[in-house]
């Protein structure tokens, strides 16, 4: 890893975090591709065989080209650390991704901003994964009490490619996250996105996860898990639209209210070809009264039992 000798602190103080949170450190050794951001600077960055990272600081953060080359299967994941150590601010990412034909690689994404109080984050993700890839991209948070989220990721997927999507906020605040996920399939291309999210007090949030199987054979599958407390305001729209000859899309909503929160799923499903298949179940509820019961009687009390299932419910 190489790192800044001006900017040695910061590094060390994003590694504090990471232990604080249980997160794995080992990320920030040499055997692993990375980029490691801090405000609007580049604290670190390492390249390893097959793989070229370039930064570039921009106004008020960093914009940043990931290209994976052809036939490349790296043994260890891609490192994208994304961090902002003041309590105020705003701070936009860019990340331009490509990936090869016939690669498969693996991406760690981390946005570390545990002092916020009035800080925005903006960022852009638009990913290539060229014929026969395998991505997998599990995006996690670490948020103080507040923070403005804009997320929006744009995926293209080449003949038989397959992309996995994981984006968590469970352990943290939303405070106001707009999350957008857009991606176009081609031909026997395979997607699998899944959101959880855990939104407490007066936290609003939006997730649009969309699907366009354009190619014929091309499959996909939208998940999305939501728990919501208090006051907050949850509102979720998955989107399936079957183009291509023989395309299979499902779409999987669930989210569960306590106390006055506000959430609403929205599943929009649209076919222009006879031959695409569509399918969709969605449920909005609270906390199943069987196995609160269940778990009480196992000694439990209701605080806890309620804990344990939406640990569960968020894959926890």
């Amino acid at each position: 890893m190489t790192i800044r000798i001006d900017r040695v602190k910061e590094y060390e103080a994003l590694i504090d975090v990471y232990e604080k949170e249980g997160l794995d450190t080992s990320l920030f050794g040499d055997r692993i591709a990375a980029i490691i951001i801090s405000g609007e600077k580049i604290i670190g960055f390492n390249n390893a065989p097959g793989v070229r990272i370039k930064g570039e600081e921009i106004e008020n953060g960093v914009k940043a080209d990931v290209e994976i080359e052809d036939n490349v299967e790296l043994p260890f994941p891609i490192h994208l650390c994304t961090g902002y150590l003041k309590s105020e601010g705003y701070q936009k990412i860019v990340f331009n991704i490509k990936a090869g034909r016939n690669s498969k690689v693996k991406f760690l994404s981390h946005c570390i901003f545990p002092y916020a109080k009035d800080f925005t984050h903006e960022a852009l993700t638009v990913i290539k994964a060229g014929e026969n890839s395998r991505i997998s991209y599990e995006d996690e948070h670490i948020h103080g009490e507040g923070v403005r989220m804009i997320s929006k990721t744009e995926v293209e997927l080449e003949r038989n490619a397959r992309y996995t999507g994981k984006f968590s906020l469970t352990k943290h605040r939303a405070k106001e996250l707009k999350l957008e996920m857009i991606v176009k399939l081609g031909e026997r291309a395979v997607l699998e996105l899944e959101s959880r999210v855990k939104a407490v007090k007066d936290d609003s949030v939006e997730i649009r996860e969309v699907a366009y199987l354009e190619g014929a054979h091309s499959r996909a599958n939208l998940k999305s898990t939501v728990i919501a407390f208090d006051e907050a305001k949850v509102n979720v729209v998955n989107e399936a639209y079957g183009l291509g000859d023989y395309a299979k899309g499902h779409v999987e909503c669930h989210e569960i209210v306590k106390g006055n929160a506000d959430v609403q799923t929205v599943p929009l499903l649209r076919v222009k070809n006879d031959k695409a298949e569509l399918t969709h179940e969605a449920s909005i509820g609270r906390i199943n009264d069987a196995q609160l019961i269940q778990l009480m009687a196992k000694g439990l009390t209701e605080e806890e039992a309620t804990g344990l299932i939406i640990k569960g419910l968020l894959g926890k």
